[in-house]
């Protein structure tokens, strides 16, 4: 017999596949994370510089608001200071001559020796109706009246109520309202100009906290009368009125609430009826009239919005269009 061959078992043929290398697949697989690490990190420096570039832009914007504030309300303070004496001395003047022309005139006859002989001796004590012109808020007069309507500016500034009943200011009531309003209730005793704010919608929010806080004190006695020289501009100061104090159309009259007039005689005609039938008649005057109607400085109660030449109105610009 010939002798046994031996064979290497690995020589012979088989059908299973080669496995891949172990290690080529490892490095894949961390090739592929890094990629992924990479992108996600470079996305999150994409998304810091944005936010880095909003905050500038932000903090910018913050240092030129208070940049304007300073400007606005500290800069300009010594030239509206100025032209506020001006029209102060004006209107001071005006009053002096009126007072003068009022004590000229012979109001009620002198007595004669026979009206004197019938006058009974013990009169019947007449009830005298208040006077009406004794309601200016002067330091002088009226400490209680002074205290609550600082009171009721202080509440609306401080902490306003937008569901507040009718009559009661509902719309924010910033410092700059805050001031004009006291200044005419405590400075001019409630008779004197206001600088316009240079919109007819601030110059409605400082008259609202001024007849809000009257109306608190002397409730459907006072008839506020609006006078401006367009249907437009009225018809601005009754919708703005109503937001304002929470008011309806209903308390627009010819007689009661809010009266608009476009005619300075019509409405102080209807202001000398008011008083003679014991109403407290409030005048308002927007800054469109060009002048002052002088029969208005005998009511006890006027406001008129002054129009500032380096701030003019833009409300003004939309009727030119």
């Amino acid at each position: 017999m010939p002798p046994e061959e031996f064979s290497d078992p690995a020589s012979k043929p088989t059908n299973e596949m080669p496995l891949p290398p172990l290690r080529s697949s490892s490095q894949t697989v961390d090739a592929t994370v890094a990629q992924l690490v990479q992108a996600g990190l470079q996305d999150l420096e994409t998304r810091r510089q944005a936010l880095l570039q909003e905050i500038e832009q932000l903090e910018r914007r913050r240092d030129r608001i208070k940049a304007e504030m300073r400007t606005t309300f500290a800069g300009a303070s010594q030239e509206l200071a100025v032209r506020l004496q001006g029209f102060k001395e004006y209107l001071v003047g005006s009053l002096q001559d009126l007072a003068t022309s009022a004590e000229q005139l012979e109001l009620t006859p002198a007595p004669t020796a026979a009206t004197s002989q019938r006058r009974p001796s013990r009169p019947e004590p007449e009830e005298v109706p208040p006077d009406i012109s004794t309601t200016a808020f002067s330091i002088q007069r009226f400490e209680e009246q002074r205290e609550r309507v600082r009171s009721l500016i202080d509440q609306y500034r401080t902490r306003p109520d937008y569901y507040g009943p009718p009559w009661q200011m509902r719309r924010t009531f910033e410092t700059v309202h805050a001031d004009r309003v006291s200044n005419w209730f405590f400075t001019q005793g409630g008779r004197g100009a206001v600088k316009s704010l240079g919109s007819r919608l601030q110059n409605v929010v400082v008259a609202s906290g001024a007849i809000s806080a009257l109306y608190a004190i002397y409730g459907d006695r006072l008839c506020n009368m609006v006078l401006a020289n367009s249907p437009e501009r009225l018809g601005e100061w009754r919708r703005w009125l109503q937001d304002c104090l929470g008011i309806s159309r209903a308390d627009f009259g010819a007689n009661r609430g809010i009266m608009l007039f476009e005619s300075p005689e019509s409405m102080v005609q209807r202001a000398e009826r008011l008083m003679d039938n014991g109403y407290l008649p409030m005048l308002i005057i927007d800054e469109s009239e060009n002048n002052l109607p002088l029969a208005a400085l005998q009511f006890p109660l006027w406001l008129v919005f002054a129009p500032d030449p380096a701030n003019p109105s833009q409300d003004d610009y939309y009727y030119q269009g």
